[in-house]
């Protein structure tokens, strides 16, 4: 099974894939168009060139008292219309200190794509 990683962010959205067969984490790129519009269709693009079978979104929770917000409503109305364009399967998982854990790890991949790594990894994890 292919599995997308998607940090969500205003500007870039990072990616990170994982074919459970191998269990292998992968940084997977950015998604950098400016409209929603846009990322919505690269990603669908990306779902269907690469057989993705499932997607995995970070998912801010507020860090105080775990309760949604307006970026997790925000991901929640993107991840729906992605399932509108692509019929794939998504989850959302606890993504709270991604972004601190992933300025610790080194590599080439950008930040937002060593969040979406950890995304995958927490994951994989449950």
């Amino acid at each position: 099974m292919n599995i997308l990683g998607i940090d969500y962010g205003k500007n870039k959205i990072g990616l990170a894939w994982l074919q459970t067969s191998l269990d292998i984490i992968l940084p997977f790129g950015l998604v950098i168009e400016k409209t929603r519009e846009e990322q919505l269709r690269k990603l669908a693009k990306i779902i269907k060139e690469e057989n993705i079978d499932k997607i995995v979104f970070g998912f801010p929770l507020t860090l105080e008292d775990m309760t949604e917000n307006k970026n997790t409503e925000r991901i929640k109305n993107f991840a729906e219309d992605l399932y509108k364009l692509t019929n794939k399967e998504f989850e959302f998982v606890d993504e709270r200190l991604t972004t601190s854990e992933a300025r610790a790890m080194e590599g080439d991949a950008s930040l937002d794509e060593k969040a979406a790594m950890l995304i995958l990894k927490t994951y994989l994890d449950k």
